[in-house]
Formats: C-alpha cells, structure tokens, sequence
C-alpha cells in the first residue's frame, strides 16, 4: 500500500489531527497519548521513530528531540473507526515530560487521585 493510500484510510479530525497513544512494546504499558497529523504520520514512517504534533507550539515534533527519550515504533495500528492509532514503541528513557515512565501515574482510588509512580532521579 502507498503512504497516500495509508494516510486516506485514516480519519483525522476537523483540525487534521488524529490520537495517537505509545504503548510499550514489550511490557504493554501504556506510556503517553499525543496528537498526530499527516506530516507527523510521514516523518514517523520514514525515520521508524515516533512524531508527533504539538497543538500548544502549533508545530510537529520528534519525541525525544531535546531529552534524547526517543520512541522507535515497532507496530502502527489503526483502530476500527480509522480514527485512533496505537503506536507500539521501544522507549529509551522515560516517556513523560515529568520525568516517569508513563503519563499514565495518579490512579484514582476512593474518589482521590493517588500518585503510583515518582519521577526518576536521572535527568
């Protein structure tokens, strides 16, 4: 399939964008949700490491650009609808900005957001 007839089949919203959650390849964590458009799709299937679209800086980015946690994709998936893709990546490094693993560490308990999971010690 050409990467024009891979990027008809997915249905980005009004703003040209589309959800796209990183889990982790090999333990099946998820670690982050971003928002993807057609370029970032592109670069990620070019290069074999994740872009993703940044709707705050208006701009598409390499994740890992600037902290060097980079995500090489493994797996794309495209779910039912066609308007939600699942990234399977190795992460080198942690995957939030808050320096965890996983975006995904307050887990709600007895109507109270309780931290699982402390940043890393390493920069």
């Amino acid at each position: 399939m050409d990467k024009q007839t891979l990027l008809a089949s997915i249905r980005f919203n009004a703003d040209g964008l589309v959800p796209a959650i990183a889990q982790d390849y090999a333990s099946g964590r998820v670690l982050m949700m971003a928002w993807m458009n057609e370029e970032a799709i592109r670069q990620t299937l070019a290069t074999g490491f994740a872009h993703y679209y940044s709707r705050s800086r208006q701009r598409q980015w390499k994740k890992g650009e600037t902290s060097g946690h980079v995500q090489r994709v493994r797996e794309l998936l495209l779910d039912c609808d066609g308007d939600t893709l699942l990234l399977k990546i190795e992460q080198h490094g942690p995957a939030c900005h808050t320096n965890r693993t996983s975006c995904f560490y307050r887990r709600l308990e007895h109507d109270t957001w309780h931290t699982i999971e402390e940043p890393r010690n390493e920069p």
